[in-house]
């Protein structure tokens, strides 16, 4: 009994949330300033997204509007942990500079989503509007994974199992890894985890979670676990 109870302990401490490390966001997503920070300007007591809250209990958050470190200053540089959600198409060098990070240790949740359905006040081609497809291929077989989706699942919002959590989506894709022994694949394939090099990932085929409108509080549950289990040992 006594071991069981040293082993949950040390399982709670590592599970706690260690906030003087920066964590980094690189999405699309209205997570941090609403669709822009004109908008934030001009709608100053605008509801924050819920997701924000979340977010800064692990520490500083970073907003990083690229990975690619051509500036001259790395934007990842004194990065441990990243989201990475519903992102624009990466540039060649943001996809070295991410399998790189990663690679050296770097903590991933990454959550892509082949059919994003959240409504948005931008018109389809403009900049400011999340991509409805995330189009992340070649990092993805990089790492040996694969996004599927299969347009013919009705369009209705379920709720699965995932590590344990049970996370809100809609049309959510799958991941399709080669057999390698550094992935795992949880929930029917809808998420995966991988050891890539000294780093880790934590992978979501579907971004309903983050949705702004969570009136039950489901999607602020599963994103906690989420970023609990991609961050655990970091």
């Amino acid at each position: 009994m006594l071991i069981a109870l040293a082993a949950i302990g040390w399982l709670s401490l590592h599970r706690t949330p260690q906030p003087q490390q920066p964590i980094g966001l690189f999405t699309a997503l209205p997570i941090w300033l609403g669709h822009t920070a004109i908008d934030d300007e001009l709608q100053p007591d605008a509801r924050p997204h819920w997701a924000r809250a979340e977010l800064q209990r692990y520490g500083t958050v970073v907003p990083l509007d690229t990975l690619d470190a051509a500036g001259g200053s790395d934007p990842l540089r004194g990065v441990t942990r990243l989201i990475v959600a519903q992102p624009r198409v990466l540039t060649p060098a943001e996809n070295v500079a991410l399998d790189n990070w990663v690679r050296g240790g770097g903590h991933l949740l990454l959550i892509i989503d082949p059919a994003y359905t959240e409504e948005t006040p931008f018109a389809l081609g403009d900049p400011r509007r999340p991509p409805a497809q995330a189009m992340l291929s070649p990092i993805l077989t990089r790492w040996g994974l694969e996004l599927q989706f299969d347009p013919a699942q009705p369009m209705e919002l379920r709720l699965q199992d995932v590590m344990g959590a049970q996370v809100p989506t809609v049309l959510a894709g799958t991941f399709a890894t080669r057999g390698q022994g550094n992935c795992r694949l949880w929930g029917g394939g809808i998420a995966v985890t991988c050891a890539i090099g000294k780093g880790r990932i934590l992978a979501l085929a579907d971004a309903a979670l983050l949705e702004r409108d969570d009136p039950d509080g489901a999607g602020a549950k599963a994103f906690s676990a989420l970023l609990d289990s991609a961050f655990a040992a970091n």
